[in-house]
C-alpha cells in the first residue's frame, strides 16, 4: 500500500498542471480574513482531490471540538452534519499521534467492489503543536482513484502553513515600517536644542505622517493644560476658540488619564463629550488625544485631528503615536523647565518643594511620618508596667515518695497513675515475702535450738555455755524481728493524702526491686506553687513580694495570679542558660490545674518607659560587649 501511495505521488507530481499552480497562487495572495481564506482552500482542495466535502477542525476550550471553516461541496448541505460527527474520533487520534487518519465512513455497508465513502484526517501543525486538522470526505470508485485523491491533499497542512508566514511576514513588515517612521520622527525631534522649535518639530512630524490637519501639544500649567505648539502655526492666542476647545480635549484626556478616541465605540467607558466638541465645531475631524507622563505622572497632552474618513482605529498606528510620546517626554520636559530664565528656575524649583512638604502629594508618607514622631514621644514619656517573661512549671507543696523496704519483687500494683489515695489507708501495691518468710521459719528454728542449749546448759551447771546460747537465741529474736517488720512493709500503704503522679508500674509486676527504690510518687494537687526559671539577665528585677499573672500551655486563654515567696540564691543550667529558681505562691486555685504542667508567667516588676522597656536588653547588651 505504501509503495503504491509513493507511485501515486509521483505520478501526481508529473501531472501538476498551470491552472493548479495559478489557481493556489491567486489562493495565497487573497487579502480577504483568515475565514474566508480557510473556506477558499477547502474548495480549492476538494476540487483538485475529487473530494466531496471538508472542514477544518481545532480543539477549543474544556476539551471541545470547534469548526473554524466548512465547504458542503457540490452535493448541497443534507449530508454535512452526518459525516462531521464522525470525525471526532479520527480529529481526537491525529491531535494525539500527529499523524494521517483514514477512516471509512460506514464499514457495516461496505460490498467489496462498490464504491466507498472515506474520511481523511490530515493534522496541521501549529508553532510545533497539532491543535487542528482537516478532514476531506472523498467517494472512491477504486483504490487508485482515492490513492491518488490522498495524494493530492497532503498539500493542504503546507499551504497552510504557508499563508502563515506569509501573515507573519507581513505583520513584522509593518512594524518595520513603523519603526522607521518612529525613529525617523525623533530624529527630527531630537535636532532642535529650544523647547518650542522641539515641540513644533513634533507637531509638525506627527500631521506629516499621519495625514492630520491638526496636531497641538500641551504642558499642564498648574491644574490647567495650556495649548504651547500647534502644527504648521508659529503664533496663536489662548483666546482663540479652537484653541479653548483644543485644552477642553486635553483636559478631559488629563482627568481621565486614557487616551481618548472620536468617533469613539459603541461599547467604550471613555468620556469623549469634549473631544466630540472640538469635532462638532472645528470639524468634522477625528480626534486622539494622547497623555504624555513623566515618572507615571501626566505632564503633557498631544491632540491629532485629521478628517473623519481617516478615523483612529488602528491599534498599531496608536501604539506607534504612544511610543514616539513615550521616548520625546523626556527631552520635551527637560527643555520645558530648563529653557526659563534663572529666577523662574528657583521659584518653580521652591515652590515645588514646600508644595511637596505641605501640599495634598503623598498625603499617607506624611501621615504616617505624623504617626512616627508622635509615637516616639508617646514612648519617650509615657509610662507603661514593665513585665519579666518567665517560664513556670507547677509543682505541689505536699509530695511523698514510696520506696521499697527491702530487696525483693513485685507481685502485684493496685494504684494506678491519677488514683486518689488515702493516709494510711489506701494499699499502692504489694512486693514478695516467700523468701523472707523461708528466711523467718530458719531463724525462728535457730531461736528455738539456743533456748533449748541454754536450757541444757544451765541443768548441767555451765553458766558459760548458758550465756553463750541465750546471746544466739537473742540474736535470732532480733533477726527474726526485722524480718517480721519487713514482711509487715510488704503491703506499700499511702503515707499521705492526694493523688498518685508516677508513671504506671503495672508492666513490672514480677520485675526485681533493690532497697530504696522509688516505686511511687503522691503529691497533694490541691495545694500547688508555682516555680519560675527567671533568666540571670532579669533577676535583678524580682523580689519578693512581688505579683504577676501566669498562663498554662493547656490552658491558654486563663489568666492565673501570683505572688513571689522566695528566691533561690544559687543560679542553675536549664537549657543552656544560667536561670534562679523563684517560688510563687499562687493566688486563684483552679480545677485542671496539675503538678509538671508547663506555661508562660509574666512579672510586674515595675514602671518604665515605653522606649526603656523597648530598647532596654539591645542596651544591656551594648553595655557587656562595648564595656560602657
Amino acid at each position: 500500500m505504501t509503495g503504491s501511495l509513493e507511485n501515486i505521488k509521483k505520478e501526481y507530481r508529473t501531472k501538476w498542471d498551470h491552472s493548479r499552480t495559478r489557481i493556489i497562487s491567486d489562493l495565497l495572495a487573497m487579502e480577504n480574513p483568515q475565514q474566508d481564506f480557510l473556506v477558499e482552500l477547502l474548495v480549492v482542495q476538494c476540487h483538485h482531490a475529487n473530494a466531496d466535502a471538508a472542514v477544518i477542525l481545532r480543539a477549543g476550550k474544556d476539551n471541545q471540538t470547534e469548526v473554524l471553516a466548512v465547504h458542503s461541496g457540490t452535493r448541497g448541505n443534507k449530508t454535512a452534519p452526518a459525516w462531521i460527527g464522525k470525525t471526532e474520533k479520527p480529529f481526537r487520534k491525529v491531535l494525539k499521534h500527529a499523524e494521517t487518519i483514514i477512516v471509512q465512513e460506514d464499514p457495516a455497508s461496505s460490498d467489496v467492489g462498490k464504491p466507498q465513502w472515506f474520511i481523511v484526517v490530515l493534522p496541521i501543525e501549529q508553532q510545533g503543536n497539532v491543535s487542528a486538522a482537516a478532514a476531506f470526505r472523498i467517494h472512491s470508485e477504486n483504490a487508485r482513484k482515492f490513492l491518488l485523491s490522498h495524494a493530492r491533499l497532503e498539500s493542504t497542512p503546507l499551504l497552510l502553513r504557508h499563508r502563515e508566514l506569509q501573515l507573519t511576514l507581513k505583520m513584522h513588515v509593518e512594524t518595520m515600517h513603523r519603526l522607521r517612521r518612529v525613529l525617523e520622527v525623533l530624529d527630527a525631534v531630537n535636532r532642535p536644542t529650544r523647547f518650542l522649535e522641539t515641540a513644533m518639530a513634533l507637531c509638525n512630524e506627527l500631521a506629516a505622517w499621519l495625514c492630520c490637519s491638526r496636531v497641538s501639544l500641551g504642558f499642564l500649567q498648574g491644574r490647567c493644560v495650556q495649548v504651547r505648539a500647534m502644527s504648521h502655526t508659529d503664533t496663536f492666542s489662548r483666546e482663540m476658540q479652537v484653541v479653548r476647545a483644543i485644552e477642553a480635549a486635553m483636559e478631559e484626556c488629563l482627568d481621565q488619564d486614557l487616551e481618548v478616541i472620536y468617533p469613539a465605540e459603541t461599547d467604550s467607558i471613555v468620556s469623549c463629550r469634549a473631544a466630540a466638541g472640538l469635532s462638532e465645531s472645528h470639524g468634522p475631524s477625528a480626534v486622539l488625544s494622547l497623555p504624555i507622563r513623566r515618572e507615571g505622572e501626566v505632564a503633557a497632552v498631544v491632540t491629532l485631528e485629521r478628517a473623519t474618513d481617516l478615523p483612529f482605529d488602528k491599534l498599531a498606528e496608536i501604539e506607534a503615536i504612544r511610543l514616539i510620546c513615550d521616548l520625546s517626554a523626556p527631552r520635551l520636559l527637560d527643555l520645558r523647565n530648563n529653557d526659563r530664565w534663572f529666577g523662574a528656575i528657583m521659584a518653580s524649583e521652591a515652590r515645588r518643594r514646600l508644595g511637596s512638604l505641605l501640599g495634598y502629594e503623598h498625603t499617607w508618607l506624611k501621615l504616617c511620618a505624623a504617626l512616627v514622631f508622635l509615637m516616639v514621644v508617646l514612648l519617650v514619656t509615657v509610662r507603661g508596667e514593665y513585665r519579666i517573661k518567665t517560664s513556670f512549671t507547677f509543682k505541689a507543696q505536699q509530695q511523698q515518695v514510696v520506696v521499697a523496704p527491702f530487696e525483693t519483687f513485685i507481685e502485684s500494683v493496685l494504684a494506678e497513675p491519677g488514683d486518689r489515695v488515702v493516709a494510711g489507708k489506701t494499699i499502692l501495691g504489694t512486693l514478695q515475702t516467700t523468701e523472707l518468710r523461708l528466711k523467718l521459719a530458719v531463724l525462728k528454728a535457730e531461736q528455738l535450738g539456743h533456748r533449748i542449749q541454754m536450757a541444757s546448759s544451765m541443768r548441767d551447771r555451765k553458766t558459760a555455755d548458758a550465756q553463750i546460747a541465750e546471746t544466739h537465741a537473742q540474736e535470732a529474736a532480733a533477726q527474726i524481728g526485722l524480718i517480721e517488720t519487713q514482711i509487715g512493709q510488704a503491703n506499700l500503704v499511702a503515707p499521705i493524702s492526694g493523688w498518685v503522679i508516677s508513671e504506671d508500674r503495672k508492666q513490672r509486676i514480677g520485675a526485681p526491686v533493690e532497697a530504696g527504690e522509688v516505686l511511687f510518687e503522691i503529691a497533694d494537687i490541691n495545694s500547688l506553687r508555682a516555680e519560675l526559671h527567671v533568666p540571670e539577665s532579669s533577676i535583678a528585677g524580682v523580689a519578693v513580694g512581688m505579683t504577676g499573672t501566669l498562663a498554662s500551655v493547656g490552658h491558654p486563654g486563663q489568666k492565673i495570679r501570683f505572688a513571689v515567696d522566695r528566691i533561690n540564691p544559687i543560679a542553675e543550667v536549664i537549657e543552656n542558660q544560667n536561670v534562679f529558681r523563684v517560688r510563687a505562691r499562687i493566688l486563684t486555685h483552679l480545677e485542671w490545674m496539675r503538678p509538671g504542667m508547663e506555661g508562660e508567667a509574666r512579672i510586674s516588676a515595675s514602671q518604665q518607659t515605653y522606649l526603656w522597656i523597648a530598647t532596654h536588653r539591645v542596651v544591656d547588651w551594648l553595655r557587656m560587649k562595648l564595656w560602657i
